[in-house]
């Protein structure tokens, strides 16, 4: 536990530094919390207090990166950027942007030019269970997007998606535009996610029974860029 708390938190010192401030302080607290679960177990009085105050201190910190992102969300300033590589694992949907998707979330609205293929289709299928999941009061999501040229079976994968959704109370709608070319997840509560390649950007998996095939957390992804901000006027 010690060593799994050590990891996290050097990768929180990293994310801090770079000015990954969310990522930071869901680090920094995940990491105080292993350390406080081994000061719970621990009998050695001297080695309890040391763990207790580590995690005092990277508890402390999370609550000022907390203050600081929400000094600049009100100002409209926050933007936090991360770089994929080419080949790079580790950077599903959960991990990039999955800290997003809270409660508080009602609506989301995705423009995405390529959920016309059946992967990519997969892809924003796999998008729909993550918000699912962690967005607990979520009751609709707007898909903009291009008409695939056989767009029969994009519209029978979507429609049967959009009576999944209906079941757990989501409503989606689909609406297609010949012009869109951006590419963003925007979020009820402000917060706005830019990918460079939209969600298609993992490599083809090598086969039907490797790693990665289907978590994409273990998928090798093809470079691209995200940036996140905050729009102040957009919470709901």
């Amino acid at each position: 536990m010690e060593s799994a708390a050590a990891y996290i938190l050097q990768r929180a010192v990293e994310k801090d530094k770079s000015e990954q401030y969310t990522m930071a302080k869901a680090l920094y607290e995940e990491g105080a919390a292993i350390l406080l679960q081994s000061a719970k177990d621990q009998k050695d009085k001297r080695t309890k207090n040391h763990y207790l105050a580590k995690a005092s201190e990277y508890i402390d910190r999370a609550e000022r990166i907390k203050a600081l992102i929400q000094e600049q969300k009100l100002s409209g300033t926050y933007k936090e950027s991360t770089k994929i590589e080419s080949g790079a694992v580790g950077y599903g949907y959960n991990s990039v942007f999955g800290r997003f998707l809270d409660a508080a979330v009602t609506q989301i609205k995705v423009e995405d030019p390529y959920i016309r293929a059946f992967h990519q289709c997969q892809n924003f299928l796999r998008f729909c269970e993550l918000a699912v999941q962690k967005c607990r009061s979520l009751s609709k999501i707007t898909l903009i997007t291009t008409s695939d040229p056989d767009k029969f079976n994009q519209m029978a994968r979507l429609d049967e998606l959009k009576k999944s959704l209906a079941s757990h109370l989501v409503t989606l709608e689909v609406s297609y535009s010949d012009t869109l070319h951006d590419r963003q997840i925007i979020l009820s509560t402000g917060w706005v996610i830019k990918i460079g390649r939209g969600l298609d950007y993992f490599r083809p998996p090598e086969g039907k029974m490797v790693l990665g095939y289907s978590d994409l957390e273990l998928r090798p992804c093809l470079e691209t860029t995200v940036d996140i901000y905050h729009k102040p006027n957009a919470e709901s």
